[in-house]
């Protein structure tokens, strides 16, 4: 926010105030948005176009995505990082593997699919929710209490 916006004028005398209206429920709206739910899909991977979006379908995605490769082999993990270069052979997405510390690179060019198989974890859930069930046991008098996420599996 400028000087003049805040309220101070170079022109105004230091003591004159400027008022200035606040109306609290506009200053921080968000629209808010729905996602998709992708758990479950498995897209056809038909053109570099088709790999590039479901990619990045696959990166804001909050669950396990099953790579298979060209090859015949498939990888299974989170979806953690991507690499976007000119062609497909330059670019590369990085994987969490679900079992293990390994963090492998795979070339666009060598994915032949993806699966989104594991479960989203964050899919119905919202933050109002969560919030609410930690208000719920203070109201209740519980002692120690705080907000934790649900277990996974």
């Amino acid at each position: 926010m400028s000087g003049r916006e805040h309220g101070h004028d170079p022109a105004l005398p230091h003591s004159v105030q400027v008022a200035q209206p606040h109306v609290n429920d506009e200053l921080e709206v968000v629209p808010g948005f729905e996602r998709e739910n992708l758990q479950g899909w498995i897209p056809q991977l038909a053109t570099e176009a088709d790999i590039r979006a479901v990619i990045e379908k696959a990166f804001d995605y909050r669950g396990d995505v099953t790579v298979t490769c060209k090859g015949g082999s498939q990888v299974t993990g989170y979806l953690f990082d991507r690499r976007i270069g000119k062609t497909l052979s330059d670019s590369v997405i990085r994987l969490m593997l679900a079992t293990g510390n390994e963090r492998p690179s795979i070339p666009y060019s060598e994915i032949s699919g993806i699966a989104f198989t594991g479960r989203d974890t964050a899919a119905g859930k919202s933050y109002e929710a969560w919030v609410k069930k930690y208000w719920e046991g203070r109201a209740k008098g519980e002692k120690n209490i705080s907000i934790e996420p649900e277990a996974l599996e």
